[in-house]
């Protein structure tokens, strides 16, 4: 157990660890400048070093690890000031691998041949307030460990792969979107809701300035969509476009009772126009309504964005969800998204259908491009401060001065009003005058800037922008939604289904939909789109239905679903997602799932038997348990998802096979597409004839992967002085000798350069289920380095099949210890012989 959590801590110090040092210069012993330390900063898993240096090379000790770069990056600026050659500087950076607090202390630097009278110069990595960081890494992990101890009991209770997906995920160790229980009362609506008055009216008002083609339509949206009675006060700005002011004459006759003109001599700007308003408007007793001119009220607007005045008297602005309404925003808070023709309303009729009681949380401030506002607040606080020029900040200001009053600033949740911001200023004079009026508002009120970063990153609006962003998706009917579900606990197939959503959906300017199981709610719904992710929680596939109601047309396809709550009813809940059947239904075998709920088909004593039958659990047990339900039961209901879906997709003809034996009548819609690899791989030069044999183990390696095999070919390696080393995790239940060092974490992009520093001679596959695809393998076979892999599975067949390929016997039965020592004996000894 302690083994465990000092391994766990490991990995944890190198992914948060954040330390940096302070830029110098470096000097030689008779005080002349031979380089400098320009970056110096532990961050993410890597530690990076740049500056320049007249050494020929310069070496960076980790407690025996080596890593080492020579300059030759241009640096003009070093050569004007100093008169050396331009190609001294150096950018360094290296993966950090599982780390313990006193080895950061140790790390040093050594820079060679700087001169004939200093061959070498060395010094300790000059880090900035060490101890400090060494303690905040602590608590940070303290607090973070003590959270997981529910999924900690679950793990070391029953072994289930989820609990080990969630302990990730609460300690970061893992890319995926950390997420938030959605609001359970979204789509109840309450009996009672608070009503308007009998007489309840609206005074609008609209200052107009140009943007006349967006005008008509605003105004005939007011005239057609307003269900309460209501009075509009139109203030003309001086617009230069000289159709704007007769047209605004002719509009106003039509309407001659319910609207007044107001027509400035000269421009005044936003502000000054709007506060003439204002004082029109406080003659009479109604609720007012700031309205641009170009913001688009849908059907029946008025009350939903009204009513929430009448359920507290001391709330002082409604704002609805918009397009372009910074914290109001949605798909994205704080993202503008321009909408086609008509989405906005499509938009709204899934707001419309929102409990407008949910997350009725209050809010920084308002949002003027469409603002309700109470009166009462109004009278107390009758302008807005013309300090803030033509506009923009000062509905800020003013919401700052009535919250200080003891006014609430809310949301219209169930309400979406298009918005396509910057046509009455322009998008160039938007962006100037933001940032000269945010200075303002900075200086007035300094705790600002704080609440709305607090409200961004916690966004309790997200279960209403959720929804109004799936239905932002629906709205785009021209296509198929694509509604993948998957696991929580990352690895290849995340990183599959990452890549093909960016080149599937990104590229098109399209999003998609992530249904997860497995994490500590049984559902996490995540929008992805090209500008980012918006997710959330729930355990009601009921909820996720409404929430996906507004897509019409679907694609769904199932790409893993270990780790699910109930992994028997997961068909089931797959097909009412298609609407029994009705949309079509890809499924990608990942892994066998579909075919046993032991996924790897390794029995419970870790052992790969062959293909189970069909019988019962027997000898199959998955991860967690099916205390009822024999296998017959689980391939009988996933055969109904199998036999429905359209398209089914293996990578590897080995896995086709294995699908085929278990369901023989849906042979005909195989399709086997093998995996690209993710991204390119360096080629590793071979080491010198005669260097001694090191074999690595590439990637996270636990039970199926060969982790409780590993320990005999360890010993068996120490013996005969075979260098071993993991490059990647592996699981510490399973005890190895301290000699072989595990790397931990790691990127492609890096191998050459991590090779070199543990003089790698070969790789080793050893995982003991027939892989459906192996990333690892391909990946260890792109390097050119002989790669060594049980002959089983996709695996195996990789290997046979490449020239740098060493298959390895597999023995059903649990003798793949003594199959690998005899196969390694075999190949290495005639090599160390002819060294």
């Amino acid at each position: 157990m302690y083994k465990q959590l000092a391994a766990l801590f490991a990995r944890y110090t190198a992914a948060h660890l954040k330390a940096q040092g302070k830029p110098q210069a470096l000097t030689g012993s008779d005080g002349r400048v031979i380089g400098a330390l320009d970056v110096i900063t532990l961050d993410k898993g890597h530690i990076r070093l740049a500056g320049w240096s007249r050494a020929d090379e310069i070496v960076l000790h980790m407690n025996g690890i080596k890593a080492s770069v020579q300059p030759g990056l241009r640096r003009d600026d070093v050569a004007q000031a100093y008169g050396f050659d331009a190609h001294l500087g150096f950018d360094i950076t290296v993966p950090l691998g599982p780390l313990k607090l006193t080895e950061i202390a140790r790390f040093g630097l050594e820079f060679h041949s700087v001169g004939p009278d200093q061959p070498t110069i060395a010094m300790t990595l000059p880090l900035d307030h060490l101890h400090l960081v060494r303690l905040q890494v602590l608590y940070a992990f303290l607090v973070a460990i003590f959270t997981q101890i529910p999924p900690g009991i679950g793990w070391l209770a029953t072994s289930n792969p989820k609990y080990r997906g969630r302990i990730k995920q609460g300690l970061q160790l893992t890319a995926l979107p950390q997420s938030r229980e959605l609001d359970p009362d979204l789509f109840r609506i309450p009996d009672k809701l608070p009503q308007l008055r009998p007489d309840s009216r609206i005074t609008i008002i609209m200052p107009v300035f140009n943007a006349f083609e967006l005008l008509q339509d605003a105004l005939e949206r007011v005239k057609n969509h307003t269900e309460l009675p209501w009075r509009l006060i139109l203030i003309e700005d001086a617009s230069t476009d000289i159709r704007v002011r007769p047209f605004l004459r002719s509009w106003k006759n039509g309407h001659s009772d319910q609207v007044i003109l107001i027509e400035n001599k000269e421009n005044l700007g936003f502000i000054r126009s709007v506060n003439k308003g204002f004082e029109k408007a406080l003659l009479w007793y109604d609720p007012v309504v700031l309205l641009n001119s170009d913001a688009f009220v849908p059907v029946n607007w008025a009350a939903r964005l009204i009513g929430p005045l009448f359920a507290r008297k001391n709330v002082a602005t409604v704002t609805p969800m918009s397009n372009d309404a910074e914290i109001f925003s949605a798909p994205l808070i704080c993202h503008p998204q321009e909408l086609t023709t008509g989405q906005g309303d499509l938009i709204d009729k899934t707001a419309a259908s929102l409990n407008p009681t949910a997350e009725q949380i209050a809010m920084p401030t308002g949002v003027g491009f469409c603002m309700a506002m109470n009166l009462a607040y109004l009278w107390k606080v009758p302008n807005f401060d013309t300090a803030f020029g033509r506009g923009y900040g000062e509905e800020v200001d003013w919401c700052q001065r009535v919250r200080d009053l003891g006014g609430l600033h809310l949301s219209a949740n169930n309400l979406f009003v298009e918005h396509r911001g910057g046509q009455s200023f322009g998008n160039e004079e938007k962006q100037r005058l933001i940032a000269e009026n945010n200075k303002k508002i900075r200086q007035r009120y300094p705790d600002f800037d704080r609440d709305v970063q607090h409200f961004v990153q916690s966004d309790p609006l997200r279960s209403t922008r959720l929804a109004l962003a799936l239905a932002w998706v629906g709205a785009q009917d021209n296509y198929p939604v694509s509604i993948y579900l998957a696991h929580s606990m990352g690895g290849g197939a995340d990183a599959y289904l990452a890549k093909r959503i960016a080149t599937k959906h990104h590229t098109l300017d399209r999003s998609a939909v992530v249904l997860r199981v497995g994490g500590k709610q049984r559902w996490q719904i995540e929008l992805v789109t090209p500008d980012g992710t918006i997710s959330g929680n729930t355990n009601s596939l009921d909820y996720v239905l409404q929430m996906l109601a507004p897509i019409s047309r679907r694609r769904i396809v199932y790409s893993c679903g270990v780790g699910d709550h109930d992994p028997i009813g997961l068909p089931g809940a797959l097909f009412k997602l298609s609407n029994n059947g009705r949309h079509t239904i890809e499924v990608l075998f990942h892994d066998y799932f579909p075919i046993s709920p032991s996924y790897t088909l390794l029995d419970d004593t870790g052992i790969y038997h062959g293909v189970p039958p069909a019988l019962n659990t027997d000898g199959v047990k998955p991860a967690g348990s099916l205390p009822s339900q024999t296998l017959k039961d689980w391939q009988n209901a996933w055969s109904m998802i199998l036999e429905t879906a359209k398209d089914i997709i293996v990578f590897s003809p080995s896995s086709a096979e294995i699908v085929k034996s278990v369901y023989p009548g849906i042979s005909e819609k195989i399709s086997i597409r093998p995996h690209r690899l993710l991204q390119d791989v360096p080629i590793i030069p071979a080491r010198p004839v005669g260097s001694r044999r090191v074999v690595a183990i590439l990637g996270d390696i636990g039970l199926q992967k060969g982790a409780g095999i590993i320990k005999d070919l360890a010993r068996n390696f120490e013996k005969n002085d075979i260098g071993l080393v993991i490059i990647g995790n592996f699981d510490n239940s399973f005890p190895i000798p301290p000699s072989v060092p595990v790397h931990g974490s790691y990127r492609i992009e890096n191998l050459t350069h991590i090779c070199a520093r543990y003089g790698v001679t070969d790789w080793l596959i050893p995982s003991i289920w027939p892989e459906t695809f192996s990333f690892t393998t391909h990946e260890a076979l792109a390097t050119g380095l002989p790669v060594h892999a049980f002959d089983l599975g996709a695996q195996g067949a990789a290997v046979r099949q490449a020239k740098n390929g060493f298959p390895i016997e597999f023995s059903q039965g649990g003798l793949q210890h003594k199959n690998l020592i005899e196969h390694f004996h075999r190949y290495l000894h005639p090599h160390r012989n002819a060294a």
